[in-house]
């Protein structure tokens, strides 16, 4: 049931942000090759296979992740979308010595390389798996989204917020790095970054309010134990009358770096 609604999250990220997808594949497609092989690191449920899929029609597409439910839900999406042939999955650990991905001309990282034990070794993965002049993409989140307005709520889930933070942290999550440095550091030139400010005002689609009430149940699993009882009560009943509400926002920041080999 976590991995369902994990996947259905990642989803409606891809929905509701959709006008930040689309900027940000248009850029990426220009500056890939004419018929690339791309290679998509932590390809979780598709968003970046299948965009970079349709937006490159010449493109193949490698969709690797450590989850096999996760890959068959991509699998899934590819054949109904009518683009199977073009998109293969490989189940693989990226903290592990990487599998070969043949000739590739784009790796696309998006929320994933805060994920790597060791993002040093990452990058160097990448850049040996690239082609010269290859390209690699990192796309990260400066700030988790945020849907409350008004107060206590918006006050209280900024304390969420902050103490999420304190637990990615403790976990090791390489948050807020700087990848266009650490880029550069493993041999990458060229590093373009681009820094993205999202906002979606009152009131929400649907799809919307329940992308804020699976991120808020999350966000509440993540923090048992963590927080006042009252304060995990309170943060139930809101995410249980989300869609009666007409005063959500989403507020996020993403930050995309483009680098070449």
């Amino acid at each position: 049931m976590a991995h369902d609604h994990m996947i259905e999250l990642l989803d409606l990220d891809a929905e509701v942000l959709q006008d930040y997808f689309r900027d940000l594949i248009s850029w990426v497609g220009r500056e890939a090759a004419g018929r690339p092989h791309v290679v998509d690191l932590g390809a979780g449920s598709g968003t970046g296979s299948l965009a970079l899929a349709r937006e490159l029609p010449g493109a193949t597409v490698t969709a690797v992740d450590l989850s096999p439910q996760m890959l068959a839900h991509l699998s899934s999406r590819a054949e109904s979308a009518g683009l199977g042939d073009r998109i293969h999955t490989v189940e693989a650990d990226l903290d592990q010595p990487w599998p070969d991905f043949g000739p590739t001309d784009m790796i696309w990282a998006s929320a994933s390389m805060h994920h790597m034990a060791d993002p040093a070794k990452a990058l160097d993965s990448a850049f040996a798996a690239l082609r010269p002049g290859g390209a690699l993409v990192i796309a990260e989140l400066d700030s988790f989204p945020r849907f409350l307005t008004g107060t206590p709520d918006e006050e209280m889930e900024l304390r969420l917020h902050a103490e999420m933070a304190k637990r990615r942290h403790e976990a090791g999550l390489h948050m807020h790095e700087n990848w266009g440095d650490r880029m550069s550091q493993a041999g990458f030139t060229s590093v373009t970054q681009r820094h993205f400010d999202i906002e979606l005002r009152p009131p929400l689609p649907l799809s919307a309010k329940r992308y804020a009430a699976l991120s808020l149940g999350r966000m509440r699993h993540g923090l048992e134990g963590r927080l006042p009882s009252a304060d995990l009560v309170a943060l139930e009943e809101i995410a249980g009358g989300l869609a009666g509400r007409d005063d959500l926002s989403v507020r996020t920041e993403r930050t995309v770096w483009l680098a070449r080999r």
